[in-house]
């Protein structure tokens, strides 16, 4: 039974600790913010202890592996005093807005043997797993292009966007590393657009929230990314491998598969899910069950401390690419 402490009672700490105290391999020991009504809160809802100091929740003997679901600025300070400890952690994306930061601690988790996973729930979809196995059994060839689409159903508060790092590392992140997972090779050039079409006043953070982004490795396998902020029709999520045999198309997901007709519509279907937190609910679980797994028996994690780091590096050069009109390499 994995003794498990989550730190911070946000949205995605929420999410983290519900699927601990649902895991039958797992015991939500405690859950840490300093903003205790909401760690007292979601302590009382799920029948564990709530903590002020994600500090003290970290020393704790009886607590075997951390969760940091804390906002980014607070992960790699959080992550390395766990390492110290020698407790297992599963950090969410992105380690620090910061590469020589994350590079630092990259470096200092591998000197210390660190059991470090970034959660890049993503991977672990049921039809992204579906995807990679296709890809690895050769049923489409040889991969020739990755296409990824990924639009949110509207923009997040402006607060949130001011401290989020910006479109490429917050929200394009995840595609930077699905792109990678999925081209099965690393990207060594990177060429980006960027445009404020939702909302001209995101100039006032040196943001934005249209993107394009084009990416080739070395053997010349391609990548596009397209994403937008707001998506009036719903949270858009797909992706096509085209390979030399064939091609793979994971289409968007809906509570059901009904389709109707009538007088003033046809083929009229029920909405998109509503965000990630639907859309990818079962890819959490899944997560977590991974990083459970990996401990218990001792195999590599599935998504590791340099996953974060190389996916951070797309995202800084898409930034650079879009506001200097080059293409950058990687």
């Amino acid at each position: 039974m994995l003794r498990v402490a989550v730190l911070g009672a946000g949205r995605i700490g929420k999410i983290h600790a519900a699927n601990v105290a649902a895991n039958p391999m797992a015991k939500l020991v405690t859950i840490a913010d300093p903003y205790g009504t909401a760690a007292r809160s979601l302590a009382d809802h799920l029948g564990c202890e709530a903590s002020l100091d994600p500090i003290t929740a970290i020393e704790r003997t009886d607590v075997d592996a951390i969760i940091i679901g804390s906002p980014t600025d607070t992960h790699v300070s959080l992550m390395l005093h766990a390492v110290k400890m020698g407790k297992a952690v599963l950090c969410e994306k992105p380690i620090d807005l910061d590469i020589a930061k994350v590079d630092a601690a990259v470096h200092e988790i591998e000197r210390l043997n660190g059991r470090v996973m970034v959660a890049f729930n993503r991977r672990f979809d049921a039809s992204a797993r579906r995807l990679r196995r296709s890809i690895d059994a050769g049923e489409i060839g040889d991969v020739r292009q990755v296409i990824i689409t990924s639009r949110d159903p509207g923009l997040p508060p402006r607060e949130y966007m001011r401290h989020s790092g910006g479109i490429f590392r917050d929200m394009v992140i995840h595609d930077f590393d699905m792109a990678r997972w999925l081209l099965g090779e690393e990207p060594i050039e990177v060429m980006a657009t960027a445009s404020r079409l939702v909302d001209s006043g995101l100039a006032d953070l040196d943001d934005f929230d249209t993107i394009m982004v084009q990416m080739r490795t070395a053997s010349g396998r391609q990548c596009h990314i397209n994403c937008c902020r707001e998506a009036v029709y719903g949270y858009d999520q797909r992706f096509e491998i085209f390979g030399s045999a064939g091609m793979l198309l994971n289409e968007n997901l809906r509570p059901t598969t009904v389709r109707r007709w009538g007088k003033t519509e046809t083929e009229v279907r029920e909405p998109l899910l509503n965000f990630f937190l639907e859309r990818y609910a079962e890819a959490y679980k899944t997560e977590l069950e991974q990083f459970v797994g990996a401990l218990e028996n001792g195999s590599p994690m599935p998504t590791t401390p340099h996953d974060g780091r190389q996916a951070l590096r797309l995202a800084d050069c898409a930034l650079e690419s879009a506001l200097t009109g080059r293409a950058v390499k990687v």
